[in-house]
């Protein structure tokens, strides 16, 4: 009897992991794709730093070459606690992507927050993938 627990238990673990990897069940004209939103801060040193011009600058040159299928860009605002632990509220530049299918799009995501890390002197640049449903 003490060995149905655990196998029960691995059982259970095994079927709740496949329903976080298996791709949504989508709607008719829909097909399932995955998202992603890249959160860009604008400060530079603690102080308003990234203007429009130099994000619009950025989106240009490069994540437009790497995502040449659109995307959207949102403002917004948020707070997080940087490297020394102290409240850091600044305004954002929020990126929607439709992500093309294929293991490449993860290093292209990746490449674009090492750039705007770079670029602006940020620490980071939040990102959240999700799976989707996506009709054109």
């Amino acid at each position: 009897m003490t060995r149905s627990v655990p196998i029960a238990v691995l059982l259970a673990a095994l079927a709740l992991a496949g329903c976080a990897t298996s791709p949504p069940h989508c709607p008719v004209g829909q097909e399932p794709m995955r998202t992603a939103q890249l959160f860009f801060g604008q400060n530079i040193g603690g102080k308003p730093g990234v203007s429009n011009a130099d994000f619009r600058k950025f989106v240009d040159e490069e994540l437009t070459p790497r995502f040449p299928n659109g995307l959207t860009v949102m403002e917004g605002g948020g707070q997080w606690k940087g490297e020394e632990n102290k409240l850091i509220r600044e305004a954002a530049k929020v990126i929607v992507l439709v992500l093309p299918n294929g293991p490449e799009a993860n290093r292209k995501l990746e490449d674009v927050r090492k750039a705007y890390k770079a670029r602006f002197h940020q620490e980071s640049v939040l990102l959240v993938t999700q799976p989707a449903c996506v009709g054109f």
